[in-house]
């Protein structure tokens, strides 16, 4: 099944500065940067068809700039750190859940980005070919916890959506290259491995369309069991999360 994600709409507004008049989220609940999903019921890994899930290893502070937890404003974000939507605006398969505690529950991802490999318009075109780093986002925004923190789940790919195809192309991020005819599936390590480039990539100062972003990061243990038991793909993580906090800055 095709569908169009929400970020495919975004394309003109992330091009726009933060200054810009437009709809900023609602207000948090409290100032804190995010409320333990299991808290309220939820989990720390979304769900896919099968039943299994995929690490929410990567959360973006609700107490980072407002612009930057909006739907159009997190993409400017990413964006700046070498992501974009996918390609052409469209997603092969169903889109994966997660529940964040915070009310409402098992909720379809809002938005999924890909590696842009040095073009946000057309860039995840490629990491949809050759692979690279890909994440889910879901907002935690309910009655029971209203933070506005981004909860991301982040892994490494490392093949393509074009199975019937045999060629051995290298990847341009300096991944080994992968094989088209073997699907499209996450490395080993991918789930570490993806929060970790994630993260290397966002710290410190980024800038993009005039627009800077100061980023922190602080890493947290014991929120996610660290093995592989209820992982996606049988893949082991090492139970760390990342906190990161995102400051537009003049």
């Amino acid at each position: 099944m095709v569908y169009l994600p929400f970020a495919s709409l975004l394309g003109l507004q992330a091009a726009l500065s933060p200054f810009a008049s437009k709809p900023l989220p609602e207000p948090a609940s409290a100032a804190v940067p995010f409320v333990n999903p299991t808290i309220g019921g939820g989990s720390l890994l979304n769900k896919d068809s099968g039943g299994k899930g995929e690490p929410l290893n990567v959360i973006i502070s609700g107490l980072s700039s407002p612009w930057v937890l909006s739907d159009g404003g997190f993409v400017h974000f990413a964006n700046a750190v070498g992501f974009g939507i996918e390609c052409l605006g469209l997603h092969i398969g169903k889109p994966q859940k997660a529940n964040l505690g915070d009310g409402h529950g098992w909720v379809d991802q809002r938005i999924e980005l890909r590696n842009d490999y040095g073009n946000p318009d057309i860039g995840a075109c490629w990491e949809s070919l050759v692979g690279g780093n890909h994440f889910r986002m879901y907002r935690q925004n309910g009655p029971t916890a209203n933070t506005g923190a981004l909860f991301l789940a982040v892994s490494e790919e490392k093949v393509s959506r074009i199975p019937f195809l045999a060629l051995d192309v290298p990847t341009p991020n300096g991944l080994n290259p992968q094989n088209l005819h073997n699907g499209h599936n996450i490395t080993t390590n991918g789930y570490n491995l993806g929060r970790d480039s994630f993260v290397k990539g966002a710290l410190g100062l980024k800038k993009y369309n005039r627009v800077k972003y100061q980023t922190t990061a602080q890493s947290i243990s014991g929120m996610i069991p660290p093995g592989s038991d209820g992982i996606n793909h049988g893949i082991p993580i090492d139970g760390i999360v990342t906190l990161l906090t995102v400051t537009i800055v003049k």
